[in-house]
């Protein structure tokens, strides 16, 4: 009945102390015509059940274990699912602006963390989906699974088996939470004993054979650690330098195939050629005012996801490093990147994830905040879906992904979804005020990036 968040999510959950550093994430998916409202809501029904967290909420625990989720005593789906017609004038800005005010208000946190809201009426006779979620429920390649227990691959609506009855949730206990404490307690002393008996023989033997190089690797692993734990004391842009609490959000889309072929040119990965592209809007950007830029402090979110793991919880890595914003030339640009995310790539630190972020939760809050508040972007790439898939009968046209700033200035998101690449951008008003010049920005970046793909 109980499960502690991870040291991760519990991180997520706890920097919420300050609001612009709220973990939000909203998804708009756009459909061809107002699919069957019955068949959608049996389809959330179902993802209810396959991921538990989604009737769950979170409660606090005594110190020093982390917030745990316990299925909610009240969960009612019609609470967490909404319909609407769209106001005039019904365009994909109308729903992007129902995204933006779902993105900036809190969960009732006395209830599971998502909602659903289907907008009928949009011009064409098209509809959309506006699906927000904190992002302690999953990460981007969750969400993704999810998506394929929600979507159907035809028309034809794909039968699945009975829903899990909701377990019986007995009277809140005040004895209860201490109680799972102590277990919690008791379960990481015994976890770090049986740790200790099987590592223990094989560390002491290497630093006997080995003496030098037990020095470095240990030295090296501090050292990485430390660059995944460092405050970031200065923002990079002396242009993005305001935070507040409103936000905007745009679209922007790319073919897959030229942006892939772009990054192969020059040297890199799919998702080199992205970040190349969104440092090229952001240079652009800062021209455009007049002000030289050089490396910026990027947030980019890394996978650790692995074959077998649970669809719920986040699986995933917070990076912070420096990119070359300033290097005009796109495929030079792309070679750096390609660089710097190797090297955070191999990071001795990655293994021990969850540690270091049991290490942070138990930091002031500040420090927390001195960790994201500075960085000036975020960029995260989450693989799509390949094939057209189809939600109550109607077509999914497009889908674009909306992750939280999280401190930053701006965050652009990459979905694909068959042959595009789908970039939904999140933005800071306070440190990007004029949201359409840096569209606008950022669309030039991506055109010097995808015209390295054209033959």
């Amino acid at each position: 009945m109980t499960e502690f968040m991870r040291n991760s999510d519990a991180f997520t959950w706890a920097m919420e102390s300050d609001p612009r550093l709220r973990s939000t994430v909203v998804t708009v998916i756009l459909l061809d015509r107002s699919p069957d409202w019955g068949e959608v809501r049996d389809r959330f029904e179902a993802v209810t059940a396959a991921v538990p967290m989604l009737r769950q909420r979170v409660v606090a625990s005594p110190p020093p274990a982390p917030p745990r989720w316990e299925y909610a005593p009240d969960f009612d789906l019609d609470f967490h699912m909404r319909r609407m017609t769209a106001p005039k004038p019904a365009t994909t800005d109308t729903v992007l602006e129902i995204a933006r005010i779902a993105a900036m208000e809190d969960f009732d946190r006395a209830r599971p963390l998502w909602e659903a809201t289907l907008v009928d009426g949009l011009e064409n006779d098209c509809a959309a989906v506006v699906l927000k979620f904190h992002h302690a429920l999953t990460d981007g390649v969750g969400g993704v699974q999810i998506a394929m227990i929600l979507f159907d691959l035809s028309e034809v609506h794909e039968r699945h088996g009975p829903v899990a009855a909701l377990p019986e949730v007995p009277p809140p206990s005040w004895l209860r939470g201490y109680r799972e404490t102590a277990r919690y307690d008791a379960r990481l002393a015994a976890d770090a004993l049986i740790g200790t008996l099987k590592f223990a023989p094989k560390l002491l033997s290497q630093s006997i054979l080995r003496p030098v190089d037990s020095v470095s690797s240990a030295t090296e692993l501090a050292a990485s650690v430390y660059r995944t734990m460092r405050p970031v004391r200065r923002r990079g842009s002396p242009l993005m330098s305001k935070r507040s609490l409103i936000r905007r959000l745009g679209v922007l889309e790319v073919p897959f195939a030229q942006l892939r072929t772009a990054a192969h040119r020059g040297g890199g990965a799919l998702n080199d050629a992205f970040v190349a592209g969104v440092a090229g809007g952001l240079r652009r950007y800062h021209e455009k005012h007049g002000v030289t830029v050089g490396d910026l402090h990027l947030t980019m979110p890394m996978s650790l996801r692995a074959e077998g793991d649970a669809i719920g919880g986040n699986r995933i890595t917070i990076m912070r490093f420096d990119v070359p914003v300033g290097i005009a030339d796109p495929v030079q640009r792309i070679q750096q990147i390609h660089q710097r995310t190797g090297s955070v790539r191999r990071e001795k630190s990655l293994p021990y994830t969850q540690w270091i972020a049991g290490a942070l939760n138990m930091m002031p809050r500040w420090y927390i905040g001195s960790i994201l508040r500075n960085v000036d972007f975020l960029c995260s790439d989450v693989p799509g879906i390949p094939v057209p898939v189809f939600l109550g009968g109607a077509r999914v046209l497009t889908q674009y992904a909306f992750g939280p700033t999280i401190g930053s200035a701006v965050n652009v998101t990459l979905l694909t979804y068959v042959d595009t690449c789908t970039l939904g951008v999140d933005v800071d008003t306070g440190a990007i005020p004029d949201y359409d010049v840096f569209l606008d920005c950022l669309t030039d970046g991506f055109d010097e990036v995808l015209a390295v793909g054209v033959s």
